[in-house]
């Protein structure tokens, strides 16, 4: 039971924003490029799909993130508990886990198109080295956002099998939408980041972080509405981009306080709820 315990620690399994984050943009995807005159059954399936590989590859990529930064966790008050940097989980044994989850995330991959798994393949390098990022660069988020929405590309193409200017479109804003939040994030952590040397967008703009944060919003926000335009979607899609613009400006840049670290968990975790918005007003404008 220990071990079990350690390992749902390790792979964040109790904390569910960090796979619902990399899930809300393939729902996104997906709702996007289904016909929903045909048989819904497909549309269900490949969402439960993409929901377990989402749960799997956030997993794995947990651990290989406590791999890379093991020394640096054991200097950090928030993580120096984790189970690799606490010595509780092996590397070797972290690895083998690793090994487990991406095999099972390629089983749930080799349902779809043979063009969404090579997509798929084609990013798996984005998601092992973006932990890497924060030692050379202030912008690991923008490398986090890159991976973490790849999901609304491969969504799209499991059912047209073929790429177009929307998906792109609302996958560039999408990025914008991570840049934000995991910007949000990592104020929890500045103090210790800046001690050992870690960049982070936190960092760079910290100094006047709300300017910075309106812009990333303000592009997802914009290519939400350009996506809804091109897609002729329905008045009540523009009526729930209201309800999603004020979960985005009012309540989350307005309440946000970035001294203060609970409180800007309790932001960046506001951000389930939002794409899940997102998923309902897209869902709700196809219909």
């Amino acid at each position: 039971m220990n071990q079990l315990n350690l390992f749902l620690e390790l792979t964040r399994l109790k904390r569910p924003i960090g796979y619902m984050l990399l899930f809300w943009p393939c729902a996104w995807g997906l709702t996007i490029s289904f016909d929903f005159s045909q048989n819904l059954q497909f549309y269900i399936f490949y969402i439960i799909l993409f929901l377990l590989g989402a749960i799997l590859m956030r997993s794995a990529g947990c651990i290989v993130n406590d791999i890379v930064d093991r020394k640096f966790d054991k200097k950090v008050f928030r993580t120096k508990n984790r189970p690799i940097a606490s010595g509780k989980i092996s590397v070797q044994l972290g690895l083998i886990y690793v090994i487990i989850l991406c095999s099972l995330a390629f089983c749930i991959l080799i349902n779809f198109n043979y063009f969404t798994i090579l997509l798929a393949l084609g990013s798996m390098p984005l998601a092992f080295t973006y932990p890497l990022m924060k030692r050379y660069t202030y912008w690991p988020q923008l490398f986090l956002g890159i991976t973490f929405n790849y999901g609304l590309i491969l969504g799209w193409t499991s059912f047209t099998n073929s790429l177009d200017l929307i998906p792109i479109i609302f996958y560039l804003g999408a990025i914008f939408w991570t840049l934000g939040y995991d910007t949000v994030y990592g104020f929890q952590d500045i103090k210790d980041d800046e001690i050992i040397g870690l960049k982070s967008t936190s960092i760079k703009f910290k100094n006047n972080p709300f300017k910075f944060l309106y812009l990333c919003y303000s592009i997802f926000f914009i290519s939400l509405i350009i996506v809804g335009y091109l897609m002729n979607l329905n008045k009540y899609f523009y009526i729930f981009s209201v309800f999603i613009f004020f979960q985005i400006f009012i309540f989350q840049l307005k309440k946000l306080e970035i001294h203060n670290p609970s409180n800007c968990l309790k932001i960046f975790k506001s951000n389930n709820f939002l794409g899940f918005l997102i998923f309902l007003s897209i869902l709700i404008g196809k219909l």
